[in-house]
C-alpha cells in the first residue's frame, strides 16, 4: 500500500499564512485517517522535513500563496508545474525551502515519486492569530480537492461524523 503524506506549510501567527496548517488540523479532527497517510502541521520548518517525506510514495501539500487571483481562491499545482521554474518566483518561502528539500531527496533516491500542492490566495497576513473570514470557509474546500486528488491512490477518508449525527446538525446551522 502506497505510502501518503499530508503537510500543511504555513505561520500560523500570520492570520492566513497558517491555511495549510488548518487544514491539516481540520483533517486530523474530522476524518478518520487510515495507517498508510501521515499528517503533519509542517509550520514554516521546511528545512527539517526530509525525515517526513523521505519514505513517502505520494506527498500533498497545502498553503497559503500570493498570486495574481481573488484572495480566497483555491489553486492546484502538480510538481512538474512547481518545478518547471515559472512558478517558483511566486511561491512562498515556505515553498522555496520545501522545493529544495524534495530535490534533495530526489537526488539521494529517496521521497515521493508523486507530489500535489493545494493552495489558496490569501486575504489578510497580519500578524494575528487565525484565518480571515474570506478563508475560514476554503478549507473544507481546499479538503474536497484533497479527498478527490487522492482517490486516485485509492484512499478514501471518512468523516468521523456521520451527516445524521449531532455534531453535523450542529455544524449546518
Amino acid at each position: 500500500m502506497d505510502r501518503i503524506g499530508i503537510l500543511g506549510v504555513g505561520n500560523t501567527l500570520l492570520g492566513d499564512d497558517g491555511f495549510g496548517p488548518c487544514c491539516v488540523e481540520h483533517l486530523e479532527r474530522q476524518y478518520a485517517i487510515p495507517d498508510n497517510v501521515q499528517i503533519l502541521d509542517g509550520g514554516t520548518s521546511a528545512l527539517f522535513l526530509s525525515p517526513f517525506i523521505d519514505d513517502l510514495d505520494a506527498l500533498y501539500i497545502f498553503d497559503a500563496v500570493q498570486l495574481d487571483d481573488e484572495p480566497g481562491s483555491i489553486h492546484w499545482f502538480s510538481a512538474q508545474s512547481l518545478c518547471g521554474g515559472n512558478l517558483q518566483s511566486r511561491l512562498s518561502p515556505h515553498q522555496v525551502g520545501l522545493m529544495e528539500i524534495l530535490e534533495l531527496c530526489r537526488l539521494r533516491g529517496t521521497g515521493p515519486d508523486f507530489v500535489e500542492m493545494i493552495t489558496v490566495v490569501p486575504d489578510d497576513v497580519s500578524v494575528r492569530i487565525g484565518l480571515s473570514a474570506c478563508l475560514q470557509g476554503k478549507v473544507q474546500e481546499a479538503i474536497d480537492l484533497l479527498l478527490g486528488r487522492m482517490g486516485m491512490f485509492g484512499v478514501i477518508l471518512h468523516s468521523k461524523y456521520p451527516c445524521d449525527s449531532i455534531y453535523c446538525k450542529e455544524q449546518a446551522l
